[in-house]
């Protein structure tokens, strides 16, 4: 591993190595090709265009919770590695990065690493596929079952859908493999029933705050694929933010309307400027 000092971060991959206490941590850049046999056990992406990014103070929240979860004693070095992530980001251009926890092979304690990664391509309509399961083993947790749930995605590719949807034992629908997901019937905006145990979505609660500020009725249902029956039906995340569904295969008739712009305005009205430590308004 070479070790980088100063400025923001290339693409690749880098591992963060804590200081002394009152001493500053420094980055190390590992090659892509260097195994890490730790578990991954926590894990968080955020989109990044010319040094702006939406709701990371909430993907900053989300990753520290799910640490806390996992390993509570570990809450206080995330934070700092998570800050410095956060800084570690180059200012322009338009970046995808990932944050993670992983063990130690030896299992003596946790492992840092920031993935900086080139937004891949983003697209703003996407057909979706009942998942043909749920391999969920920690639902509430970002990070330890990304490889499971990327395999249905790719399960669901020869279909020609871009996203598979979690349903629960009794058929209700969750959550998409790497998305959130609301829906329209009629003027209200609906969110899986919040007792269903799904990961906390950033982007899906930016849009239902915000439509809960402009006044739009809310609601929660147990619904399954059936019950979106001529709804329009929208796939969130941090990578796309708000792509509307035009198809479920061997699914509901979607349909889609016009309220995509309103929702991709509520998205960006959540943008912030990520300036070192902190994000400022604006952007």
């Amino acid at each position: 591993m070479a070790e980088v000092e100063g400025g923001s971060r290339g693409a690749g991959l880098h591992a963060w190595l804590a200081g002394a206490p009152g001493e500053p941590g420094t980055w190390q850049l590992v090659d892509w090709c260097d195994p890490h046999d730790g578990a991954l056990l926590v894990a968080d992406s955020w989109r990044m265009i010319d040094g702006s990014a939406r709701g990371i103070d909430r993907h900053r929240a989300r990753f520290l919770a799910a640490v806390c979860v996992q390993r509570p004693d570990d809450v206080e070095a995330a934070a700092v590695f998570v800050d410095q992530a956060i800084a570690a980001a180059p200012l322009s251009g338009d970046w995808f990065p990932r944050i993670e926890m992983r063990t130690r092979g030896d299992a003596s304690g946790s492992q840092w690493w920031l993935r900086l990664r080139p937004t891949p391509p983003t697209s703003d309509e996407v057909v979706v596929a009942t998942a043909p399961r749920d391999v969920r083993t920690r639902p509430l947790v970002k990070g330890p079952d990304l490889e499971a749930l990327l395999g249905l995605r790719t399960a669901v590719q020869p279909l020609g859908a871009g996203e598979a949807v979690i349903l629960g034992l009794d058929g209700h629908i969750i959550e998409g493999a790497y998305s959130g997901l609301l829906w329209w019937r009629d003027d209200v905006l609906v969110r899986p029933r919040d007792t269903l145990p799904r990961i906390a979505s950033v982007t899906a609660d930016l849009v239902l705050d915000a439509a809960r500020a402009e006044g739009v009725p809310l609601a929660e249902e147990r619904a399954r694929p059936d019950d979106l029956d001529g709804c329009e039906l929208w796939v969130l995340s941090a990578l796309n933010g708000l792509r509307v569904a035009t198809a479920w295969i061997d699914g509901p008739t979607l349909t889609p309307g016009d309220r995509a712009a309103r929702g991709r305005a509520w998205l960006a009205a959540a943008v912030t400027r990520v300036s070192s430590n902190r994000t400022e308004e604006g952007g």
